[in-house]
């Protein structure tokens, strides 16, 4: 059973997938067991051709096809209980996240209490437009002021948790942007760790600030009351 299972996650990515396997592999390869679980979330272009083809090169590689798109908690959720490794790295599928920094987090999680589940990546210098600095800057300090989550950058796609504790959350979609908030509900500890960030290789963004930010408020109510609604109790067997 690999120790690691990397998920990533992609609809229409075709070009941008054959270079990010090629780094996942050269970051990961002789460091420790992995498994690569990419999920296929209904591409409309040739995204799941080039991972079967791509299968033949990399013996780690997985590949789960969503049979209608539903989007990217969803394809996260489902990567994640297809995956064997006890701890899972999720990275986006348009390369902008980089997999040099999974070693990083994995020696930084050795390092740390087992009482942190989730090491978040945290984008310190990122490669997006204007309007998308701008917008994400306005939705993490109105996020961390209502959820008081303490992390600076919860839409940074690379991350690693335990997969125990991953699916112990509760799911909805866009569940993914709430992770750190989550973890902290459920009785764990989160860690933001600064990671590279790097302009998008090919094709175009799936998001504009628009439709985060409406879906967003409904979202930031939902996981404010699940939080006002939780209770955690120690308990021991007799």
């Amino acid at each position: 059973m690999p120790e690691l299972s990397v998920v990533v996650p992609v609809f229409n990515e075709r070009d941008n997938i054959p270079p990010l396997l090629a780094e996942i592999a050269a970051a990961l390869r002789s460091r420790v067991d992995f498994e690569i679980v990419y999920v296929d979330d209904a591409s409309k272009d040739d995204s799941l051709a080039v991972l079967a083809d791509a299968k033949a090169r990399y013996p780690e590689l997985r590949v789960v096809r969503h049979l209608a798109q539903s989007g990217q908690s969803t394809a996260i959720r489902n990567g994640v209980k297809a995956a064997r490794g006890a701890w899972i790295a999720t990275l986006d599928g348009d390369g902008q996240n980089d997999p040099a920094d999974i070693p990083r987090l994995l020696a930084m999680r050795d390092a740390s209490p087992a009482q942190i589940k989730l090491f978040a990546g945290w984008r310190v210098e990122r490669k997006d437009s204007g309007s998308k600095r701008w917008a994400s800057k306005w939705a993490n300090a109105i996020r961390s002021r209502l959820l008081r989550d303490d992390t600076p950058d919860t839409g940074c796609g690379i991350k690693l948790f335990e997969r125990e504790a991953f699916l112990d959350l509760p799911y909805f979609d866009h569940m993914h942007r709430y992770l750190p908030a989550l973890m902290q509900r459920a009785g764990w500890q989160v860690k933001s760790v600064p990671v590279n960030h790097r302009p998008r290789g090919a094709g175009t963004s799936k998001y504009n600030n628009l439709n985060r930010a409406l879906v967003g408020i409904a979202d930031l109510r939902g996981v404010g009351w699940l939080i006002r609604r939780s209770r955690r109790t120690a308990t021991e067997e007799l």
